[in-house]
Order: structure tokens, then C-alpha cells, then sequence
């Protein structure tokens, strides 16, 4: 099979990785497609009604850089099923939007390893800030449409020249394979998790761990030398936090191993206490 030009490819990929998240967060699994078009001067207004963006720019060159745009109505509607899907049924504007953007950094960041095999070195995301586009002229742009049973969600989507038109890999990898069906009610529980789970096997996100935290007065900030001790807010029979993505996922302990730190997970929490560590 012949191998897709780089921006179906983005496209593709980028609509298969978030796909693969909404079903592991959302227990259903969507469809999702993507339409090339000129998006209208009001779409990439910043200051256009509710139209929200998020820019992400990669590690690959300063230039590689992608926006994701969403209508309040969109974003609270996947933020929302999010939260249900946790057992939270009040949750506020802040947590909604929070949890929109933990797929859209999930969806990313899946991009980002994907453009690791495809580039044949290792790709990562970089800072990323809610912005409009600003470089729609010379880039690739589109909308995704998120079908959720009788339900479309329209998510509007601009790469940057820089990324829409990286070269082939020299050793093409394989297509991506389109998005599994829905499972019917008839299935299995084991069957629809194993196919949440496979979707997300190749999703490459950053880990860290978290020993405390403490807010200092920027005078005593610059004050801060070699030998200053600063106090955590954890005491040391505390577990550390294990932080994947910007989200809490485990607890545990510190441990050595030959001559290297390492956390010994005692305590993986819930999903809904996940969700409520986002920020």
C-alpha cells in the first residue's frame, strides 16, 4: 500500500490518537474524520466569540507547531462526558476545560511519538499555551468532526508548513490502522476494554515524579543560594506522587537500585481522583 502524503498522514494520525483517547476516558469509542478546507477569518480570530485554541509546539524545529480549536459547546460536551465517565456530575467550567485539554495534550503528545518513528529521531511536546494560529497562511488546515452516536462535535485544526509537509520517513512506517468499531452492548466488558487499552499502546507521554511542592515570595526567591533549604509541603513519611502528563496516577515510595532513584508504587488512584488532579 502506498505510503499517504505527509499531511493526510498528520491528519489521519493525529484523528486516530485522539480517537484512541476520548474511548480509553470516555468508555465509548467515537468516529472521527477529517476535511481539509480554508478555515474563515472569524474561525482564526482570536478573539472570536467562544472559540478556544490551543497551540502545541513540538521539539522536532521552532517551527513545527499545531492548533486544535473548539466552541464551548464542543469542548464542555467531550469535558463533560469525561467527568460522567468518572462518576463527577457537577463539575465547573474550570475542571471541564481542564479535562478538554488533558485529551487534547494525550492526543498531542501520541502525535509526538508517532512523529518520533516517522522522523527516525525522538520528537516531544514543548511549550504549549491557548493562542490562535498564526501561521494558517502558509500551513495546512481543517476541521475533524467527533461523532458521537447521533451526536457531531466539530473541532477545527491548523499545522504549521514546517509540519504539514515533513519529507518521508526513509523507511516508511505502516499505515494507521482506521479506529476500531464500537463494541454493541453485547460484548463483552473484557473485549471493549482490551480494545481501549490497544488504541493507546503506542501513545508516548512524560513521566515525573513529584516530592513536594511550596510558594515563596519572589524577594525571597532571589534570595536563594547555594546550601538555601527550601520546606515542602510533604513530610517524609508522605508517599511521593508519580505524574504522568500533568495528572496524578500513583503514589509510592522512593527507592535505590543500583545507585539510582526509583519510586516503588504503592498506591494507584482512581480514576475520578485522577480527573481531580488535573490543573
Amino acid at each position: 500500500m502506498a505510503e499517504l502524503k505527509p499531511f493526510a498522514w498528520l491528519a489521519e494520525e493525529c484523528a486516530r490518537q485522539m480517537t484512541g483517547v476520548l474511548a480509553a476516558m470516555m468508555g465509548e469509542s467515537p468516529s472521527i474524520t477529517f476535511a481539509p478546507r480554508e478555515l474563515a477569518a472569524e474561525e482564526l480570530d482570536p478573539g472570536s466569540g467562544d472559540l478556544f485554541w490551543w497551540e502545541q509546539r513540538f521539539s522536532l524545529a521552532a517551527d513545527t507547531l499545531a492548533w486544535i480549536g473548539a466552541r464551548k459547546r464542543t469542548w464542555e460536551e467531550i469535558g463533560n462526558r469525561v467527568l460522567r465517565s468518572a462518576g463527577v456530575e457537577d463539575g465547573d467550567q474550570e475542571n471541564i476545560r481542564s479535562t478538554y485539554l488533558e485529551i487534547v495534550n494525550q492526543t498531542l503528545s501520541g502525535l509526538a511519538g508517532a512523529l518520533s518513528s516517522r522522523v527516525r529521531k525522538e520528537v516531544s511536546c514543548t511549550e504549549g499555551r491557548p493562542a490562535a494560529p498564526t501561521a494558517s497562511g502558509d500551513g495546512a488546515t481543517g476541521s475533524f468532526e467527533i461523532a458521537l452516536g447521533e451526536l457531531r462535535l466539530p473541532l477545527l485544526a491548523v499545522f504549521s508548513s514546517a509540519l504539514a509537509n515533513l519529507p518521508d520517513a526513509p523507511n516508511p512506517v505502516s499505515p494507521p490502522k482506521p479506529p476500531a468499531a464500537a463494541v454493541t452492548d453485547s460484548a463483552p466488558a473484557e473485549s471493549q476494554n482490551k480494545k481501549s487499552i490497544d488504541l493507546l499502546l503506542d501513545v508516548e507521554l512524560p513521566v515525573s515524579i513529584s516530592f513536594g511542592r511550596a510558594q515563596l515570595p519572589l524577594k525571597d526567591v532571589i534570595k536563594l543560594t547555594t546550601g538555601s533549604i527550601v520546606e515542602l509541603n510533604r513530610a517524609l513519611s508522605e508517599p511521593v506522587e508519580v505524574i504522568v502528563n500533568n495528572c496524578v496516577i500513583a503514589r509510592g515510595e522512593v527507592v535505590v537500585v543500583e545507585g539510582n532513584y526509583g519510586i516503588r508504587i504503592k498506591q494507584v488512584i482512581s480514576r475520578q481522583e485522577r480527573l481531580r488532579t488535573l490543573s
